[in-house]
């Protein structure tokens, strides 16, 4: 019987053994990994549901935005310099790429590994956490840019804006 049951025990962690991992959260994703890819509905998702805790209107993920947001994470990781005019300032971007832009809004960062901590930084800031908070705006692009041999290894880009109606 009890040979019986050491077996039956030993089964059992045999069994617990082979299950799959468990998936990291998309918020806790290193991205100071090569091939690390950001979750931008679940960064909607964080982004909308602070901005609905402080009465505002949620946001969406923007193709275009996205695109953006990305072309900026990468020259930033490009010179290794967190600065939002490292290419053009926001508003010269946007109106170069063609987006109809009426109201924008971007928060850059450095230095972060995941959409958790480049959240938090940005909640913590004044000047960042008004722009999450940006009344009016309705969609979102974000990225973040791995570059191993900088300072800062990732470099994270939040524009935030409303479209022209039509």
């Amino acid at each position: 019987m009890r040979t019986a049951g050491a077996f039956l025990v030993i089964l059992l962690l045999a069994g617990c053994a082979s299950e799959a991992p468990v998936e990291t959260p998309a918020m806790y994703v290193n991205m100071a990994a090569p091939g690390a890819r950001l979750d931008a509905a679940a960064a909607a998702s964080m982004i909308s549901q602070y901005r609905q805790n402080n009465g505002l209107a949620a946001v969406e993920v923007d193709p275009d935005l996205m695109r953006l947001a990305e072309t900026q994470s990468q020259a930033m990781a490009a010179a290794n310099k967190m600065d939002h005019d490292v290419k053009a300032p926001l508003a010269k971007r946007l109106n170069g790429s063609g987006y109809p832009a009426t109201l924008a809004v971007e928060n850059v960062s450095a230095g972060y590994h995941t959409l958790a901590e480049a959240f938090s930084g940005w909640r913590d800031s004044p000047p960042h956490r008004a722009n999450m908070l940006k009344n009016g705006v309705t969609k979102l692009g974000i990225a973040a840019s791995y570059a191993p041999n900088t300072k800062y290894k990732v470099f994270w880009t939040l524009i935030m804006a409303t479209r022209e109606a039509g």
